[in-house]
């Protein structure tokens, strides 16, 4: 008759064993949640809120500089004329004319209301018409002296001007550029799967380079692209953030953090 022997194993053993029985079961399902998620860099360049070049509308020779490179304009503010003489004495002539109709038609009025025989209505309408007439020719001639002004936009910063007082510039030719840095866009282009964590207005973090070395500031997720390229497979993102102190110079590359 044999004699088995068991041999003894000790129960803290055992138990590592089922252990690594269920984690074979369960497989991958299992062990992501296992892990923490890991912060994710994705490196990008900020550009400012407003960066926009401005030209004339039509053509002609700079007469002023309200601004100089450098300076700060607020909106609607006018940065450069061009020779307007011409287009100024042209308003004065059309104002003169629309006040001579305003005239005529308030007499026949007053006529009309005292005595309607002495006046006809189509008099009263003809006079009504050139008024109008008038007061449309005023307001072209006003908006051809508009034209003759580059107006701000937006406030912001003066950075150049392309033409000196005297030179000449065609119709839509770019003269000056006006950039408002006070707040700025980080942009970056995302992998698909990892921009799935990201959400509009989701705080995030960002390094970006400044004065030799990354500062730390933080943006709200203002935009991400409905559509990933399908060459790279990628997802663009714009994260805003405040530059108020100038910390940034727009242009400079930075890091995503999230």
């Amino acid at each position: 008759m044999s004699t088995r022997r068991w041999k003894h194993r000790p129960a803290s053993a055992g138990v590592g064993y089922l252990f690594l029985a269920a984690v074979a079961l369960v497989g991958p399902a299992v062990m992501p949640s296992m892990r923490a998620v890991e912060p994710q860099e994705v490196a990008g360049i900020t550009e400012p809120i407003a960066d926009v070049a401005l030209s004339p509308a039509v053509a002609g020779l700079v007469s002023a500089w309200r601004f100089k490179e450098g300076d700060f304009v607020k909106q609607d503010e006018v940065i450069i004329e061009l020779d307007n003489r011409l287009e100024t004495l042209e308003v004065e002539r059309r104002k003169l004319a629309m006040e001579n109709r305003k005239a005529d038609w308030d007499a026949l009025q007053t006529l009309f209301k005292k005595s309607s025989i002495s006046v006809k209505k189509e008099d009263l309408d003809k006079a009504e018409t050139d008024y109008r007439i008038a007061v449309a020719e005023h307001q072209m001639a006003t908006e051809q002296l508009r034209k003759r002004k580059i107006i701000a936009p937006c406030a912001g910063y003066v950075v150049e001007i392309v033409r000196d007082v005297g030179e000449a510039c065609e119709a839509y030719q770019p003269l000056v550029r006006v950039v408002d840095p006070r707040q700025c866009y980080f942009v970056c282009n995302v992998e698909a799967n990892a921009a799935s964590r990201l959400r509009l207005d989701q705080a995030v973090k960002l390094k970006i380079e400044a004065a030799g070395e990354p500062a730390a500031v933080g943006g709200k997720v203002v935009f991400l692209s409905p559509v990933v390229d399908p060459a790279s497979g990628l997802r663009k993102v714009k994260v805003l953030f405040d530059n108020a102190e100038h910390r940034i110079s727009p242009g400079v590359a930075g890091k995503l953090v999230f």
